[in-house]
């Protein structure tokens, strides 16, 4: 079982890193990493990470993992990036976070259930999709995890999936992954009223970039 994982500059890391803690533990299965180059790439805070292939070298995958952050802004309309998540999609795929705008704008969201960051939930209807309020969302052989620290969950989700309940249990374990966060803010229905609107605000600017970015996509006039 080939699993690959793309990673880009300004990404969020744990979108990436998460995942990878469980996807790239599964028996008999191999992991890899996959860039626009070979190059390393930095994440939204500056950690570098190096692939282990650029995307034109990756072989067909079983399993693709696409995370998020705001380095999807660009890569929406990179033309190089879409055309391989058109071909790499075609059996598994997981998607954590702003991961699934980029699948949006390869053309695969279209009549599917998903789910994404809280502050771009909302966008997912412009590529056609059914954007549902849920921290993992199943569709079919998809898995759409919501912000950031929800691709474990998503994760987990897949590896019951691919390898049974008793492996992804063992997974867990292994990562004592039992959260008990010690405030009930991780998402706007449970977030202090004054904590929700200084993060609406914070993220309006990108927010309204990124609906520009899909505006352009879907009548058509994409940039080169």
């Amino acid at each position: 079982m080939d699993i690959g994982s793309l990673v880009f500059d300004d990404m969020d890391q744990i979108d990436f890193t998460g995942p990878f803690e469980v996807l790239s533990r599964l028996p008999g299965s191999t992991y890899r990493v996959y860039g626009l180059t070979g190059a390393p790439v930095r994440d939204v805070r500056g950690l570098t990470i190096t692939p282990d292939a650029a995307i034109a070298d990756a072989p067909a995958l079983d399993v693709l993992h696409v995370p998020g952050g705001r380095g999807i802004d660009v890569l929406m309309e990179n033309e190089e990036v879409l055309a391989w998540l058109r071909k790499q999609s075609g059996n598994v795929v997981l998607s954590v976070c702003t991961g699934a705008l980029l699948l949006g704008a390869a053309g695969l969201l279209a009549g599917r259930r998903a789910t994404t960051h809280w502050a771009s939930h909302h966008l997912l209807a412009e590529f056609g999709a059914e954007a549902v309020d849920q921290r993992v969302v199943v569709d079919g052989d998809w898995i759409f995890a919501a912000g950031v620290t929800s691709g474990i969950d998503g994760a987990l989700t897949l590896a019951a999936r691919l390898c049974g309940d008793e492996v992804a249990q063992g997974l867990q374990l292994y990562m004592e992954y039992a959260p008990e966060p010690p405030f009930q803010a991780g998402t706007p229905a449970t977030a202090p009223a004054a904590v929700l609107a200084r993060a609406r605000a914070d993220m309006a600017p990108v927010t309204e970039r990124r609906l520009a970015v899909i505006g352009r996509i879907v009548s058509g006039h994409a940039q080169p």
